[in-house]
């Protein structure tokens, strides 16, 4: 395999590691340094800044609609260089309010792991309301 093709792969199980709550997976794919960005105006959005306050808000994402927070992975893009960028689909209930979202994650890598990822929502006003 080459670099492209790895890197798909730890995205791919990284969705997976995400959704079955699996933080040994999740900390072997992530640099200790990562940043990472979600849009909006929600109380998650803006920037985290390492693996401890990324994996903070992904337990967020989870403990805030009582763990039906779920994506779905559709497609895995690569370049030549080896970044990747997903396009899934996520659900969620809270508080009587139902999410469904399509987005993507930019993903950048440096020696095998995930040192940034950028979030887009194809349509951010749903994921606004849903976090009000």
């Amino acid at each position: 395999m080459n670099q492209a093709e790895l890197n798909a792969d730890a995205v791919r199980r990284g969705y997976q590691a995400f959704n079955a709550d699996d933080l040994d997976t999740l900390t072997e794919l992530f640099d200790k340094d990562v940043s990472w960005h979600t849009p909006g105006r929600g109380p998650f959005a803006g920037d985290r800044l390492g693996r401890e306050a990324v994996f903070q808000l992904f337990g967020s994402y989870k403990s805030e609609t009582g763990g039906t927070f779920k994506v779905t992975l559709k497609r895995v893009l690569t370049d030549a260089e080896g970044q990747v960028i997903s396009v899934h689909h996520a659900t969620a209930e809270r508080k009587g309010k139902h999410l469904e979202v399509d987005g993507c994650i930019a993903f950048e890598f440096q020696d095998g792991k995930i040192v940034r990822g950028k979030e887009f929502i194809f349509d951010l006003y749903p994921l606004d309301e849903f976090w009000e």
